[in-house]
């Protein structure tokens, strides 16, 4: 059950050819799968001979990279546990992840070395390493002269793999444990989904969906680019890696899709050489897969739905959009997501609307429990998911997406769900974002206006009178909506309360 087997038929089969390939200044540095099967018995062994064994947990601090691929996948076969956290989310978090999950050890970049100067959890880690060069207290991960380890650590179905932590409403850590059989399943679950390829060349930038590329005999591309920010980057450096590599295919946020669509030609027109596009991670709109569409004329664009928990849940690609379904968003219907999976079983909650969801891809529990009485529940050998997404299904069994439980508006009015609004809001061209929150007892719709365009108070008046039926109190315009740090692309509803406030308090 070890996933790593999965790359053995590739290194005989295909071993000359890219499995990952990175760029700097426009220069490619390329892994074949060769390459690729050697750095990871080297660092296994290396690993295995520091006194590493089966069910250690250690620390990743990489940024995207072949290098954290070859950690990830070393510390696979030695059936140790790879574990990530944001250390964005500050000391205290740090902190709490590493006391529910005790590391042996600790891989980093050297500036990522610099946290355990004031991180007391960090420092009682017993080993560490460095992912590029020597350190006080950190050997060299890569280096020459390390014996190989070939053999891959006999996995079950419920061997840990990975952790990852997450902060729940409290503020206490979970820890989203995927074992190698749930890993499988979610490959198994990917490759018709998302339609993975042996020889197709795929612009990376979604962690585990490079992962199952690596499994699939593909060759995934990393982007120049910061990807901690995706709806920031720079798109020349990415849009010439589509051009100068042959990239055929890309799965990325819709923020990152923004930023490339936003590129000036003729820089943009390699966007013409993508024959594949899946965006997911956050709402997708069906504008963006419109503009995508134009930008990508030899492309149907999916939109992907899925969670941390359970990834894919439905998909749906913007040629199966009917007329009827579009009038159907612009009147509050919701956002379509389309056919769910096969993998998957699905229903909607009577009471709250809520979609829950169970299968072999779908996270069981988190670390210690913590966690679990909120999102599962247990129906016999079958434990479901709370995604925390309201929704419902249609009569053609397509799944439709409402927006978060916890935003749902209950007033005097009625109910009114986030999305309806939302995405009723897009039909308007200078509309970029918008956000239905209740703010001192009022139905506000925040509005983000397009950029270069302007929203007038006749602009506005449409837009009010076009979405009677959400009965909103007010239409307020901001010059930007906070959205989540992960996928820069998700309303961060806490922060544009606390955005409100200042605005009202002015």
């Amino acid at each position: 059950m070890n996933l790593v087997s999965l790359l053995d038929k590739w290194v005989k089969q295909i071993p000359e050819t890219p499995a990952i390939i990175e760029s700097q200044g426009g220069r490619d540095t390329v892994l074949t799968f060769a390459d690729l099967e050697k750095q990871i018995a080297a660092c296994a062994g290396r690993l295995k001979n520091a006194g590493l064994n089966s069910g250690d947990a250690v620390l990743v601090f990489q940024p995207m990279s072949a290098r954290l691929y070859v950690v990830l996948l070393a510390l696979m076969r030695i059936g140790a546990i790879a574990m990530f956290l944001d250390p964005s989310a500050g000391r205290k978090h740090m902190e709490l992840c590493c006391a529910t999950l005790l590391p042996k050890a600790f891989i980093a970049t050297p500036k990522a070395h610099l946290l355990r100067l004031t991180s007391s959890s960090l420092r009682r880690i017993p080993k560490k390493f460095s992912s590029a060069g020597t350190l006080p207290g950190a050997p060299a991960l890569f280096r020459n002269g390390a014996v190989g380890e070939k053999e891959n650590f006999p996995a079950t179905k419920e061997t840990p793999a990975l952790v990852t932590f997450t902060s729940g409403s409290t503020g206490i850590p979970k820890g989203a444990v995927r074992t190698h059989g749930l890993l499988l399943a979610q490959f198994h679950a990917l490759v018709p989904a998302i339609e993975l390829k042996t020889g197709d060349v795929d612009l990376a930038t979604l962690p585990i969906f490079a992962l199952a590329n690596l499994a699939a005999g593909m060759t995934t591309v990393i982007p120049e680019a910061d990807l901690r920010k995706p709806g920031e980057i720079d798109p020349g450096p990415v849009l010439r890696q589509i051009e100068r590599l042959n990239i055929s295919r890309c799965a990325a946020s819709p923020a990152f899709f923004e930023c490339l669509l936003k590129a000036s030609l003729p820089e943009k027109d390699a966007m013409k050489k993508l024959r594949r596009i899946y965006t997911g991670g956050a709402p997708v709109f069906p504008d963006l897969l419109d503009r995508l569409a134009e930008a990508c004329p030899e492309c149907d664009p999916v939109a992907v739905y899925g969670s941390t928990e359970a990834e894919p849940i439905a998909h749906i690609a913007r040629s199966a959009i009917s007329k009827e379904d579009r009038e159907r968003m612009n009147a509050g219907g919701g956002l379509i997501a389309g056919h769910f999976v096969p993998e998957v079983s699905l229903r909607i909650e009577e009471e709250t609307g809520e979609i829950i969801v169970t299968g072999e891809h779908v996270l069981r529990g988190y670390l210690n429990g913590i966690g679990d009485n909120e999102t599962k529940i247990k129906d016999g050998d079958k434990i479901w998911h709370r995604t925390g997404d309201a929704g419902r299904c249609d009569d053609d069994g397509k799944l439709w997406l409402l927006g978060r439980v916890g935003a749902v508006i209950r007033d005097g009015a009625g109910t009114v769900h986030p999305f309806a609004v939302e995405c009723a809001a897009r039909q308007f061209s200078w509309v970029n974002r918008s956000a239905l929150i209740a703010f001192a007892g009022k139905r506000l719709l925040v509005v983000e206006p397009a950029q270069g365009t302007q929203a007038s108070s006749k602009k506005m008046a449409a837009l009010k009178e076009k979405l009677t039926w959400a009965g909103l109190d007010t239409v307020l315009l901001v010059e930007r909506i906070p959205v989540d740090k992960r996928h820069n692309a998700k309303v961060d509803y806490p922060a544009l309360l606390a955005l409100l406030g200042k605005i009202i308090h002015k």
